[in-house]
């Protein structure tokens, strides 16, 4: 079983999607790498798009491939937006933000029509909650949100990179937020949207519309129940 196989072919199959004229969310990770590159090989074969990158690493990513990028100073509606995630339940929520660009990301997929998701089988999960939850927070006590966080029922890390804390590109802090098993994404959204000094949370509930997923050879796709 090749994992990086199956992302790839979500990739491209995702990008795929995109069609002439469109403005594009480009999101972030190994995986969403995958269809900024395949979609860089379509610009240079003629295809007119925009993309709108999630990270300070996907915009390089798009300039080193060919892709026009463009902002929220020149569009505030995206067409479709294409990204990968670290869970997907069979309704299609999902948690994301294991490479730390949760914020942007979120703000791109609430700005973008159609959000496609992308990755490996073993992505899709019977439940959420084996993978820890990533919150962004404001540096300035950090503190007071992860132990009302932790009040919510989470075991609360701050992410380390180096020799201190991470530091997303908005000079946000990630709580990654073990709940174990989460019996209900919408509810802990909101909650975890309440606590003073939280910027976002990785959970994404009834966002995106369908999800294809690298499976052996082949790419399947997982829509929600009507």
């Amino acid at each position: 079983m090749n994992l990086d196989h199956e992302k790839k072919l979500a990739g491209e199959a995702a990008a795929e999607l995109v069609e002439d004229g469109m403005t594009v969310g480009l999101g972030t990770g190994s995986t969403a790498a995958y269809a900024v590159r395949r979609l860089g090989e379509r610009v240079r074969a003629g295809l007119h798009v925009r993309g709108l990158p999630t990270s300070t690493h996907t915009e390089a990513l798009a300039r080193e491939v060919g892709i026009p990028l463009v902002d929220f100073a020149e569009v505030t509606r995206l067409d479709l937006t294409l990204d990968g995630a670290d869970e997907i339940d069979p309704d299609l929520n999902l948690i994301k933000g294991g490479g730390g660009a949760l914020f942007r990301e979120k703000i791109v997929a609430a700005a973008s029509r159609r959000l496609i998701i992308f990755a490996d089988h073993t992505k899709l999960v019977p439940q959420l909650g084996a993978f820890p939850l990533p919150v962004e927070v404001n540096p300035f006590g950090w503190q007071v949100a992860a132990e009302r966080i932790a009040a919510l029922g989470a075991h609360v890390t701050l992410r380390q990179s180096g020799e201190g804390p991470f530091v997303s590109d908005n000079h946000g802090y990630i709580l990654d937020c073990f709940f174990g098993k989460i019996d209900d994404p919408v509810a802990l959204e909101r909650h975890l949207a309440a606590v003073t000094g939280v910027m976002e949370s990785g959970l994404f509930v009834r966002m995106a519309e369908r999800a294809l997923l690298g499976d052996g050879q082949a790419v399947r796709t997982i829509q929600p129940a009507p």
